[in-house]
């Protein structure tokens, strides 16, 4: 920050014999009446140092100061006393040579040494102005925004913003009384890019954009490229140091592609950073990062999942919307502290083994007056016509994909979390919401394409292309579709004619199997199917299965409330359908919460009831979870085949009656596990199943043993497949099939 030194005592404003000289270097009245009122077109065009006559002017204007002094940067000799000539605050003098010059300012509180940041020339590059035209530029992070650096042995901020239609834009703080006159920018024509360098500045420092729009409306923005911000309800950015963070994760890094990989076992917990615990509960404050990464981080561990998935938390301004209406897409939220914090907390999770997803949200942002919204005065980032720029479900605006400096931005957003952040993958929010140009419209509120389709060919061409960059950038990182609809090839290569994700979310699996689980077992012969169709499709893209926050709030109750019946089988469906998840072909995403059973929807002001894991039935679905997870890792079968339709093989899925089924895993080498269902609360005795292969087999889990809080009843010990075909298999095994439970069993060596 720039300081201010003690008041000068001996400061007067009074004649000297540089005044006449300095008449010379005074402003044509037009000039210093637009920098009074704010409205100058070209600041560096009448301040700084410039040459006249036969000399220099040095015109400078800080209204609201006493005076200005001259001193050469390398000495403290005065070399003038510039003059107040005509307007308040417009301070002259002529000089008959040029030298590196700073300022002494003197206002009514103390004085303010700095350099002139009307001294400095051009400061972006021609190739950085190309590359943001043309919608190319992969490092804005680094480019646009505060940036931290010293020019000419001088330190500071550069300060750079897009927006071409404004008619002035100014940089305005606490460094100069939030005064729009006091720093107005340059702006690079070629790009419709403004420029400043603030010397002195320094890390942390709040600022914003004062805009002059296209409409002459004086209005002020957050910077969109910020690297920080303020705690919200504040509004204004902050300038941020992201190129001194301390790695650990060089290991971690080095192995990570593999964590990502088909044929591995992916178990992700899905997190709400603000409401996964708080301090003193439900009224208090929020862990920061650091302080995450002592908490949460061992617990997931010990629960055996490989990632955690945060819920947006690139700054936004209303908590309700959970992250998913952001502003800041450069910046972690100030919720949860500092950019710094926040690569602590990845680089803890890498150090532990955890890789970290982020959600990131390109399908719409909010209106908030200091945001995107009619940045410049018109619709820059979003589309102008409300049927294509207005979302109607989330009264949010819609990125106007289609603009090659949009398309850059969102573009360099996604990059600057996996590379700058060490971010492991990216979970692409709302992606149906993009692709359909009539995406929860009625006939006649949307714009039909070029091709008169109802494709938004803008977006999809985004699409591919992010998935293609971040292959290029950085190749072992992931980034995850949730795509609610039937688009083909979400998964497949863009080469091939796919949208280039690695991986989707399988939503009709979820849809289809709740809906089972919520029927009384009475009449879930009557659904059968919703337990057998999604494997219809099962590999038709490289799936996840996700029970996210999407499940558990606005009415949709909590994932143990949604079963039916008592208590008891409440606890039995719970488990039983966790089992089903984690044994059935696809990668895994649980939401907080839903691994102890929590009875209450999720609220986002409120911290996960983990009171509850001191009754033994929550603890016991914690405990499955975790065994789960443990197979799940342990168990080639189980994962390898996620992907891979030989990973999969029905052996019972038509018995309606009995509500049973069965389904065989397979690992690389073919080796099985057989994998019962018993989802009424019946228990069944001789229940014979085929196997592909005789003699000894043994239960390695099962979802009612009395640990879990179950009634203990399965197989214990071996179990031996007689030469008895069934089931389209050569051997048969006869079991007794616990109720509302899941039950594995895996053959014996030979």
């Amino acid at each position: 920050m720039t300081e201010l030194m003690a008041c000068s005592d001996d400061w007067e404003t009074k004649p000297s014999e540089q005044q006449a000289s300095a008449a010379s270097a005074a402003l044509p009245r037009r000039d210093a009446e637009a920098l009074a009122s704010g409205r100058h077109p070209d600041p560096f065009a009448v301040l700084g140092l410039h040459a006249q006559g036969d000399g220099y002017a040095l015109r400078v204007y800080v209204p609201g100061a006493q005076g200005v002094d001259v001193l050469r940067r390398d000495s403290e000799r005065i070399e003038g006393r510039l003059t107040e000539l005509g307007t308040a605050g417009l301070f002259v003098i002529a000089l008959s040579e040029i030298f590196p010059y700073r300022l002494r300012i003197h206002w009514p509180d103390g004085v303010q040494e700095t350099e002139d940041p009307y001294s400095f020339g051009l400061l972006l590059g021609d190739i950085d102005l190309h590359l943001i035209g043309e919608g190319t530029h992969r490092d804005l992070g680094r480019c646009l925004g505060a940036q931290l650096m010293e020019i000419d042995g001088v330190a500071g901020v550069r300060f750079a913003v897009w927006a071409p239609n404004a008619r002035r834009v100014s940089v305005i703080g606490a460094f100069n009384g939030w005064d729009g006159r006091r720093h107005p920018m340059r702006l690079r024509h070629q790009a419709g890019v403004w420029e400043l360098f603030v010397p002195r500045l320094q890390s942390g420092e709040a600022y914003k954009y004062e805009l002059v729009d296209a409409h002459e409306h004086v209005v002020q923005k957050a910077d969109p490229v910020a690297l920080a911000s303020e705690l919200p309800p504040g509004t204004a950015s902050k300038v941020a140091d992201i190129e001194n963070f301390e790695w650990h994760d060089e290991a971690w890094l080095a192995r990570r592609g593999e964590t990502l990989a088909p044929d591995r076992p992916i178990a992700i917990y899905e997190v709400h950073a603000a409401s996964w615990r708080k301090h003193g509960g439900n009224e208090g404050e929020l862990y920061d990062w650091r302080e995450l990464a002592e908490q949460l981080i061992p617990y997931v561990s010990e629960m055996g999942f490989t990632h955690i998935e945060l819920l947006p938390i690139m700054e936004h301004p209303f908590g309700g919307s959970w992250g998913y209406q952001p502003l800041g897409l450069f910046a972690p939220t100030a919720r949860h502290g500092s950019p710094a914090d926040f690569a602590f907390f990845v680089d803890a999770c890498h150090r532990a083994g955890l890789g970290v997803i982020l959600d990131w949200v390109p399908a719409h942002f909010p209106t908030d007056a200091h945001g995107l919204a009619r940045f410049d005065g018109t619709a820059l980032y979003e589309y102008e016509h409300p049927h294509e720029g207005f979302h109607q479900d989330w009264n949010t605006y819609i990125y106007n994909l289609g603009r090659r400096e949009v398309h850059g931005f969102m573009l360099s957003s996604a990059l600057h979390w996996l590379r700058h952040y060490h971010i492991d993958a990216l979970r692409v929010d709302a992606v149906a919401s993009m692709i359909y140009r009539n995406y929860s419209r009625r006939d006649g509120e949307w714009i039909p394409n070029r091709h008169g389709g109802h494709e938004n060919l803008e977006a999809l061409d985004f699409l591919r292309h992010l998935n293609q960059v971040v292959a290029e950038e950085v190749p072992d990182a992931a980034v995850i579709a949730e795509e609610s609809t039937a688009w083909p090839g979400v998964t497949r290569s863009v080469p091939e004619g796919g949208l280039g994700f690695a991986y989707k979310w399988n939503l009709g699996w979820m849809h289809d199997t709740l809906s089972y689980m919520a029927e009384d077992p009475l009449y879930r012969c009557h659904g059968h199917h919703n337990m057998t169709f999604p494997q219809v499709y099962a590999y038709s893209e490289r799936f996840m299965l996700p029970i996210s926050h999407d499940e558990v709030v606005h009415g949709k109750r909590a994932l143990l409330d949604k079963m039916p019946g008592d208590e008891w089988q409440k606890f039995a469906n719970l488990r039983a359908y966790l089992a089903t998840l984690w044994t059935q072909p696809g990668k895994k995403l649980l939401f907080m919460g839903c691994e102890f059973g929590q009875w209450r929807e999720w609220d986002h002001d409120r911290e996960l009831d983990w009171w509850l894991l001191d009754e033994p039935r929550h603890a016991g679905v914690r405990l499955l979870v975790g065994d789960l997870n443990r197979l799940y890792r342990e168990q080639p079968a189980l994962h390898q085949g996620d992907c891979d339709p030989a990973g999969f093989v029905w052996v019972i899925g038509n018995d309606h009656a009995n509500s049973a089924f069965a389904w065989l895993r397979c690992d690389a080498h073919a080796e099985p596990l057989l994998v019962v269902a018993n989802m009424t609360p019946v228990p069944r005795h001789e229940y014979r199943v085929g196997v592909p292969r005789a003699g000894a087999w043994e239960e390695i889990f099962n979802s009612d043993a009395a640990c879990y809080g179950g009634s203990n009843l399965g197989n214990l010990g071996r179990l031996e497949a007689n030469e008895q075909p069934l089931h389209g298999q050569p051997a048969s095994l006869e079991l007794t099939l616990p109720p509302l439970a899941v039950i594995i069993l895996r053959p014996l060596a030979r």
